[in-house]
């Protein structure tokens, strides 16, 4: 097994102003999170959120994080989500064991102990998203079978972006200290995610991105200041740190989805500042 986790800093907008391609990916891009049998992490100094993937094979696996969080067990004084994105597996908290079928949600509250991930089968093995937010107030442990998920369709085909939006971890039904997390299903035909764009200057996100919908299919991901705009290009399964001031939106050469996870002081959804189609630079 082996754990690696990588520290990533936060930005002003005029720190990515003269960056080019490659040093916006080093300081933006996550890749390579999920590899059988490993644990990848990457620790962002936004809203200090810790994010990435677990991915058990022959042997469980668990998180073990203390002296680099200045702590006695990885969730003293912080919170977990968790969507299953691989295999059936299951996932044991504090004892408790939880089958975790794909596209299933685990919420794990402040103080647990042992948090133990595993496949069913090595040759399938379940890859854990998990995301990881300080907190401060225990709340119950909570199972988040997909099939119970909040859906929220979006969009119109006429624009290219008819979606449903799934939400896992939401104050509108749960809750935690600041953790959001859910998950994004784009319609066959469909490319475009988050577009009128909008910033929530009171939460950073990240985005995973996952189920392309063909091997080569590509996702271009859009980040920076509203009138003065960068992009990505993204495979399966990378991730992307957005700042609280950036926008974050996506098109696609074909469908996909993606997970998207938020914290900061407000957890209402719907708080966000729109952007103007006209504004967009």
């Amino acid at each position: 097994m082996s754990f690696k986790m990588e520290t990533r800093f936060a930005h002003a907008p005029e720190d990515i102003q003269h960056y080019d391609t490659e040093k916006l990916r080093e300081e933006f891009l996550a890749e390579n999170l999920f590899t059988a049998g490993d644990i990848s992490l990457v620790y962002t100094y936004n809203d200090r959120m810790i994010f990435g993937g677990v991915t058990p094979a022959e042997e469980p696996l668990e998180i073990k994080l203390d002296k680099q969080l200045g702590v006695e067990y990885f969730l003293q004084r912080r919170e977990l989500g968790v969507i299953n994105i691989g295999g059936n597996g299951s996932i044991t908290v504090d004892g408790v064991k939880e089958p975790m079928v794909t596209h299933d949600g685990y919420y794990v509250g402040v103080g647990v102990k042992h948090v133990e991930f595993a496949s069913d089968d090595a040759a399938e093995p379940a890859k854990f998203y998990v995301v990881s937010t300080p907190g401060t107030t225990t709340f119950p442990n909570k199972k988040l079978p997909f099939a119970n998920a909040i859906a929220m369709p979006k969009g119109d085909q006429a624009h290219m972006n008819k979606r449903t939006i799934y939400k896992y971890i939401d104050a509108s039904q749960m809750d935690t200290c600041q953790l959001q997390m859910g998950y994004t299903v784009l319609e066959p035909g469909n490319s475009w995610n988050t577009m009128p764009a909008h910033t929530h200057a009171r939460r950073m996100e990240t985005y995973l991105y996952i189920e392309f919908a063909e091997p080569d299919t590509r996702v271009i991901h859009f980040l920076g200041k509203p009138d003065e705009s960068k992009h990505i290009f993204l495979n399966p399964e990378d991730a992307v740190i957005n700042p609280s001031w950036s926008i974050h939106c996506g098109v696609a050469t074909g469908s996909y989805a993606f997970i998207w996870a938020m914290c900061g002081e407000n957890q209402t959804y719907d708080d966000m500042d729109q952007v103007e189609m006209k504004d967009l630079k």
